[in-house]
């Protein structure tokens, strides 16, 4: 059965909020999940689910205290509407953003040390184009799921694309070795990657495996060597290595995007400038909808032209 079909032959034509709580329950387990995104109250979301359950003469979930789960047939009618309630949503978005000036609670999640060093400092000349923006930002270094937790972009490095979502790429991050000129000074500068060996190292440690993290390393000529491991001194966050660093306590293999202040400061100084690893992408992901609300469009928009006009992508 196409039950899009049925919805569209039913004399008492569904309304786009009975569509919405279904989906949005659908897509989260929860009624009271539903209600937060869509800010409702959960009694009204399940009155809305009932509804539609009532005129379609069909059970959509199944209910227990604590589990809601989705029947056959609410499978079948997930299925089938969500791409058009997506272009619904699309189309009275562009509507609209023709009509209106960015506005509302722009919620974007972004990695700390980035976020603090790059995207915030923008942030006033963002304000000032678009008055009617408001800003709700959380700094964190896990990835998060923009759909259902609401996020309208998010910016990192190195994340999987959940499902839903695209990403634009800002720059391409280098992973180079440094350490505090106080450490360096009466040691003589390292020729290679194996020289670093002799030097005290701070390493860094994999969130995702919880092992300590080893770089394959090109220089200008295509040769390659592995990172040397050191035994003391270990993080799980690029801005404690170069913290670390800073203060003398060894070499640390580090992205250049986090390192960046700290060189122009004098405070790090870049080892082996002829070695890197290639540490990813920083991007900023946002939903894969046709047509954004104008308040992501214009931050993306914007984020492009601040790290052009920066030059951002060439200094990492």
């Amino acid at each position: 059965m196409n039950y899009l079909c049925l919805l569209l032959e039913n004399k008492n034509m569904e309304t786009l909020s009975n569509l919405e709580c279904f989906a949005k329950a659908a897509a989260l387990g929860s009624f009271s999940g539903a209600a937060r995104q869509l800010g409702l109250t959960p009694s009204a979301v399940s009155r809305n689910v009932a509804m539609l359950e009532r005129n379609l003469s069909v059970r959509l979930f199944h209910r227990t205290t604590r589990k809601l789960t989705l029947t056959e047939a609410g499978e079948l009618l997930a299925a089938s509407i969500k791409s058009s309630l997506n272009g619904l949503h699309d189309a009275i978005a562009e509507v609209s953003n023709q009509q209106q000036d960015p506005s509302g609670v722009l919620k974007v999640s972004i990695a700390t040390v980035f976020g603090l060093d790059y995207v915030i400092p923008m942030l006033p000349g963002f304000l000032a184009r678009h008055p009617k923006v408001r800003i709700d930002w959380q700094l964190d270094n896990r990835h998060v799921d923009l759909i259902s937790e609401g996020y309208d972009a998010a910016i990192g490095r190195g994340a999987e694309l959940p499902p839903g979502t695209v990403s634009k790429t800002l720059a391409q991050v280098r992973i180079i070795a440094v350490a505090s000129p106080s450490y360096m000074q009466g040691r003589q500068a390292p020729q290679s990657l194996q020289d670093l060996s002799a030097f005290s190292l701070v390493d860094m440690r994999s969130t995702r495996t919880g092992r300590i993290v080893q770089w394959v390393f090109r220089d200008d000529r295509g040769n390659e060597a592995a990172s040397p491991v050191g035994e003391r001194i270990a993080f799980n966050d690029p801005g404690a290595l170069c913290r670390a660093a800073a203060l003398g306590l060894g070499v640390a293999f580090v992205p250049s995007s986090h390192a960046l202040p700290y060189l122009d400061r004098g405070e790090l100084l870049r080892l082996l400038p002829a070695w890197h690893a290639e540490g990813g992408p920083v991007s900023v992901y946002y939903a894969n909808r046709q047509f954004l609300p104008a308040k992501t469009r214009a931050f993306v928009d914007y984020l492009a032209e601040s790290f052009r006009s920066k030059k951002l992508a060439e200094r990492f």
